[in-house]
C-alpha cells in the first residue's frame, strides 16, 4: 500500500486522471497552499489532492461573480465550512493534481492550471496548518474483465450522446480517430465530460475496475441518449472544457 501526505483542495467537482483542471485561487488557504507549492521546482511534480465536497459546497464570498475583485485575501480557517471532522464531509475518493501553472497576480490570488493523475482514497485530514493536509493511499486502476471489448461500445454510445446533446450533425462531432481507445483513458474522458451531478460523477471515480466504469457509463450514455431524445430541444454544450472553480 502506497501512501502519501499532499496539500488538500475540496471542490463542488470531481477530477479525474488525464483531465484538465483551472483554478482560480483567492481564499487564503488556498493561497498559502499555492505558496508552498511554488517552492518546488517547475521541473518537479507539484502534487495536491482534490476531494469532492459531500456536503456543502466551496466558499466564495462573492457568489456568482468572479473574485479579482478582492483586494484583501479571504481570511479563514484551513477547515472552516468542513464541519468539526472535514473527513466526513468529504467523498473519500479522490484524484492527484499536477499543477503545472502556479502564476501569482499583483493582488496576491492565483492562476493555477492543474492535470489529474492518479486516483487516491482519502484516510485522514489534518486542520493543525494553514491549509488542509491529508494522508492518501494511491488507487491502482485494474482493467477489469471486458476492459477492451467494452472500449468500442462505449465510444459509439459516446458519438450519439454528443450528437443529441449538441444538436449537430455527424460531421461536426469528435471523430473515432479523434478519440482515445485505451480503455482507462477512454472511461475517464467519458465521465469527465458526460453532463452529469457529483454523485454520479464520483461513482464512476471510485469504480473498482475500468470495466466497472465502462459498463456503467454505457448503461449511462443510453439512457441519457434517449431521454434527450424525447426533449423538445437542448442548448448547445461544449463537452471538452470544464469551467474555472473559484476558490
Amino acid at each position: 500500500m502506497t501512501t502519501a501526505r499532499l496539500p488538500l483542495f475540496p471542490l463542488n467537482a470531481v477530477l479525474f486522471p488525464g483531465l484538465v483542471l483551472p483554478l482560480n485561487v483567492f481564499e487564503e488557504r488556498y493561497r498559502a497552499m499555492m505558496r508552498e507549492l511554488s517552492k518546488t521546482d517547475e521541473d518537479e511534480p507539484r502534487r495536491f489532492a482534490v476531494v469532492a465536497i459531500r456536503d456543502g459546497r466551496e466558499t466564495a464570498p462573492t457568489g456568482a461573480g468572479m473574485p479579482d475583485a478582492l483586494t484583501v485575501p479571504v481570511e479563514r480557517g484551513p477547515a472552516e465550512g468542513f464541519g468539526p471532522d472535514p473527513v466526513q464531509t468529504f467523498h473519500r475518493v479522490g484524484c492527484i493534481a499536477d499543477a503545472a501553472k502556479i502564476r501569482e497576480r499583483a493582488d496576491g490570488s492565483f492562476e493555477v492550471l492543474a492535470t489529474g493523475t492518479s486516483r487516491v482514497k482519502l484516510l485522514s485530514v489534518d486542520a493543525s496548518g494553514p491549509f488542509l493536509t491529508a494522508e492518501l493511499e494511491e488507487l491502482e486502476e485494474e482493467p477489469g474483465e471486458e476492459a477492451e471489448a467494452l472500449t468500442e461500445g462505449v465510444l459509439r454510445a459516446f458519438r450519439a450522446y454528443q450528437k443529441r446533446l449538441a444538436g449537430a450533425n455527424e460531421r461536426s462531432l469528435t471523430t473515432g480517430a479523434d478519440l482515445p481507445d485505451e480503455p482507462s483513458v477512454v472511461s475517464y474522458l467519458v465521465a469527465a465530460a458526460a453532463v452529469l451531478d457529483i454523485p454520479a460523477k464520483q461513482r464512476l471515480l471510485q469504480a473498482p475496475d475500468t470495466a466497472t466504469r465502462l459498463r456503467e457509463e454505457l448503461t449511462i450514455l443510453r439512457s441519457e441518449t434517449a431521454v434527450i431524445r424525447h426533449l423538445p430541444s437542448l442548448p448547445a454544450v461544449d463537452l471538452t472544457r470544464a469551467p474555472t472553480h473559484p476558490n
